[in-house]
């Protein structure tokens, strides 16, 4: 899994691949005056909707210190190697020593540590595996980097981003890398779904990319508390995958569906002769380019043509 995930992701994605991302995407936020200019963007609103004065907060946006992240579903801790994480990594089936053991939609949450800066840090460096519990507000950047779609239901999706929101500090980040590889515009529908879900959590949307084969999301803290009535609005089915909707029962009917049919001889012959005016180029599934048959569609259909 470690060779896998570090080599051959590594070297078959276009563009940044998925660990850079999300650390420029942090280095941007923290270092770079990202945070300072959403919280700047979202006191200009709140001044606009309510018409009153508010408090400045973005004076205190400035980071310092290391960023404290855990790496949720980590394979092989892979941002343990750069300097400006403090990283946690867990995983159900931890494949390196430094990853620790932890059920994550099982992980029990404790109140938040009231300590300094240092002392937390201190606090995390001391952990030991496996871990059952801990406190709220720990983190600053929680990243489930091909994690979601691996779980069976957008329940269990949905408690993940719950727990997440519990574990992060007021303007922390989310980062969630979802596998596709489709066209960007194939699942935007379902985009805009989890996009709806998790920002009814407490989030709001700061990055969005589309690589090859993947969808990275970044979202951002920006309530403290979630609301109680999440359920009852129906939010976590909103975080469905594909394979949601095809089940092994529907996969059995469509295999005896097709089982049943049985083509014509002529049908045979146009199958066959379809295959003798296949295009000499491979066809792109993603910009949906390929070379046409010179023939016209309609002519392989007709069967005095294809009996002269």
């Amino acid at each position: 899994m470690k060779n896998l995930a570090d080599n051959y992701w590594t070297k078959n994605c276009e563009g940044e691949v998925r660990i850079e991302w999300c650390r420029s995407i942090c280095q941007e936020y923290f270092f770079a005056g990202g945070m300072k200019k959403m919280l700047e963007k979202d006191e200009k609103s709140a001044k606009f909707a309510l018409n009153v004065q508010t408090c400045s907060s973005s004076r205190s946006a400035v980071h310092s210190g290391k960023i404290r992240l855990l790496d949720v579903g980590s394979c092989f801790n892979p941002f343990l190697k750069f300097d400006e994480f403090l990283t946690v990594g867990i995983d159900i089936v931890p494949a390196v020593e430094s990853v620790y053991k932890c059920d994550f939609l099982n992980l029990q949450l404790q109140q938040p540590l009231q300590l300094l800066c240092g002392a937390v840090e201190a606090f995390l460096q001391q952990l030991q595996g496996p871990i059952e519990a801990l406190p709220a507000q720990l983190f600053q950047v929680v990243v489930f980097s091909l994690l979601l779609s691996y779980f069976p239901s957008p329940y269990q999706r949905w408690i993940c981003c719950k727990k997440a929101h519990e574990l992060l500090d007021l303007h922390g980040l989310l980062l969630i890398i979802t596998p596709d590889s489709s066209h960007q515009n194939r699942h935007a529908p379902m985009m805009r779904s989890w996009r709806v879900a998790v920002e009814s959590l407490g989030f709001r949307r700061y990055k969005y990319a589309k690589s090859s084969h993947m969808h990275l999301l970044a979202f951002r803290k920006v309530s403290p508390t979630t609301s109680s009535d999440l359920v009852s609005c129906n939010y976590p089915e909103m975080l469905y995958i594909p394979q949601d909707f095809h089940g092994p029962e529907q996969e059995e009917e469509e295999a005896d569906g097709d089982a049943t049919h049985v083509r014509s001889d002529l049908e045979d012959d146009q199958i066959a002769l379809g295959f003798t005016e296949l295009p000499d180029m491979p066809y792109d599934s993603d910009s949906g380019d390929s070379q046409c048959s010179s023939t016209p569609f309609h002519e392989l259909e007709d069967p005095v043509l294809l009996q002269n």
